[in-house]
Protein backbone atom coordinates (compact mmCIF):
# COMPACT_ATOMS: atom_id res chain seq x y z
CA UNK A 1 0.00 0.00 0.00
CA UNK A 2 2.73 2.55 0.83
CA UNK A 3 4.43 1.95 -3.14
CA UNK A 4 1.38 3.12 -4.40
CA UNK A 5 1.32 6.20 -2.33
CA UNK A 6 5.07 6.79 -3.27
CA UNK A 7 4.34 6.55 -7.02
CA UNK A 8 1.40 8.83 -6.54
CA UNK A 9 3.03 11.22 -4.50
CA UNK A 10 6.09 10.93 -7.19
CA UNK A 11 3.92 11.79 -10.08
CA UNK A 12 2.62 14.74 -8.22
CA UNK A 13 5.73 16.51 -7.22
CA UNK A 14 6.86 16.48 -10.78
CA UNK A 15 3.99 17.53 -12.00
CA UNK A 16 4.37 20.72 -9.85
CA UNK A 17 7.84 21.41 -11.35
CA UNK A 18 7.89 24.48 -13.23
CA UNK A 19 11.32 25.49 -13.33
CA UNK A 20 14.05 23.07 -15.34
CA UNK A 21 16.63 21.67 -13.57
CA UNK A 22 19.91 23.50 -13.99
CA UNK A 23 23.57 22.13 -14.16
CA UNK A 24 25.96 23.92 -11.80
CA UNK A 25 27.64 25.88 -14.50
CA UNK A 26 24.57 27.26 -15.73
CA UNK A 27 23.85 28.38 -11.99
CA UNK A 28 27.10 29.64 -11.66
CA UNK A 29 27.08 31.22 -15.28
CA UNK A 30 23.26 33.08 -13.88
CA UNK A 31 25.23 33.93 -10.79
CA UNK A 32 27.97 35.57 -12.54
CA UNK A 33 25.87 37.44 -15.08
CA UNK A 34 23.46 39.03 -12.19
CA UNK A 35 26.86 40.16 -10.46
CA UNK A 36 28.09 41.88 -13.38
CA UNK A 37 24.33 43.53 -13.93
CA UNK A 38 24.27 44.57 -10.33
CA UNK A 39 28.31 46.23 -10.58
CA UNK A 40 27.07 48.12 -13.50
CA UNK A 41 24.19 49.22 -12.10
CA UNK A 42 25.82 50.72 -9.17
CA UNK A 43 27.71 52.16 -10.73
CA UNK A 44 25.71 54.42 -12.86
CA UNK A 45 23.88 55.33 -10.48
CA UNK A 46 26.87 56.72 -8.89
CA UNK A 47 27.03 58.42 -12.14
CA UNK A 48 23.84 59.53 -11.60
CA UNK A 49 24.05 61.40 -8.77
CA UNK A 50 27.33 62.57 -8.87
CA UNK A 51 25.77 64.41 -12.46
CA UNK A 52 28.36 62.38 -15.36
CA UNK A 53 25.26 60.96 -16.43
CA UNK A 54 21.59 62.68 -16.79
CA UNK A 55 18.59 60.59 -16.41
CA UNK A 56 17.34 62.43 -19.84
CA UNK A 57 20.44 60.40 -22.04
CA UNK A 58 19.38 57.16 -19.73
CA UNK A 59 15.84 57.12 -20.34
CA UNK A 60 16.66 57.98 -24.34
CA UNK A 61 19.49 55.34 -24.59
CA UNK A 62 19.11 52.89 -21.98
CA UNK A 63 22.12 49.99 -21.67
CA UNK A 64 21.14 46.65 -21.88
CA UNK A 65 21.68 46.16 -18.50
CA UNK A 66 18.93 48.41 -17.17
CA UNK A 67 16.40 47.87 -19.90
CA UNK A 68 15.08 45.46 -16.29
CA UNK A 69 15.95 47.64 -13.65
CA UNK A 70 12.78 49.81 -11.95
CA UNK A 71 12.25 53.53 -13.36
CA UNK A 72 11.38 54.42 -9.04
CA UNK A 73 15.41 53.37 -8.53
CA UNK A 74 17.04 55.06 -11.28
CA UNK A 75 14.82 58.20 -10.18
CA UNK A 76 15.96 58.35 -6.81
CA UNK A 77 19.40 57.89 -7.84
CA UNK A 78 18.85 61.74 -9.43
CA UNK A 79 19.97 64.66 -6.85
CA UNK A 80 17.09 66.06 -5.15
CA UNK A 81 14.71 63.04 -5.68
CA UNK A 82 13.43 61.55 -2.97
CA UNK A 83 10.69 58.88 -2.39
CA UNK A 84 8.06 61.47 -2.32
CA UNK A 85 8.34 63.26 -5.64
CA UNK A 86 9.57 60.29 -7.11
CA UNK A 87 6.28 58.96 -6.68
CA UNK A 88 4.37 61.90 -7.52
CA UNK A 89 6.80 62.31 -10.67
CA UNK A 90 5.56 58.57 -11.56
CA UNK A 91 1.78 58.94 -10.32
CA UNK A 92 1.28 62.31 -12.96
CA UNK A 93 2.99 60.09 -15.87
CA UNK A 94 0.60 56.86 -14.97
CA UNK A 95 3.73 54.44 -14.66
CA UNK A 96 3.64 52.05 -11.70
CA UNK A 97 6.41 52.26 -9.04
CA UNK A 98 6.91 48.31 -10.47
CA UNK A 99 7.64 49.26 -13.93
CA UNK A 100 11.20 48.75 -15.57
CA UNK A 101 12.96 50.78 -17.69
CA UNK A 102 12.40 48.38 -20.60
CA UNK A 103 8.92 48.11 -20.35
CA UNK A 104 8.18 51.63 -20.92
CA UNK A 105 6.21 52.80 -23.58
CA UNK A 106 6.79 55.57 -25.44
CA UNK A 107 3.94 57.87 -24.38
CA UNK A 108 5.27 57.36 -20.82
CA UNK A 109 8.93 57.50 -22.31
CA UNK A 110 8.02 60.48 -23.19
CA UNK A 111 6.17 62.19 -20.99
CA UNK A 112 8.44 61.33 -18.06
CA UNK A 113 11.76 62.82 -20.25
CA UNK A 114 9.81 66.28 -20.49
CA UNK A 115 8.23 66.16 -17.03
CA UNK A 116 12.04 65.84 -15.49
CA UNK A 117 12.85 68.58 -18.20
CA UNK A 118 10.77 71.27 -16.20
Amino acid sequence: MSTATGAISSTVSSKHSITPERSLNQRMDALARANLIRTERAQLKRNLKSGRLSIHTLLLHPPEYVETAKVFDMLLAVPKYGRVKVNKILAHCRISPSKTIGGLSERQRSELLSLLRR
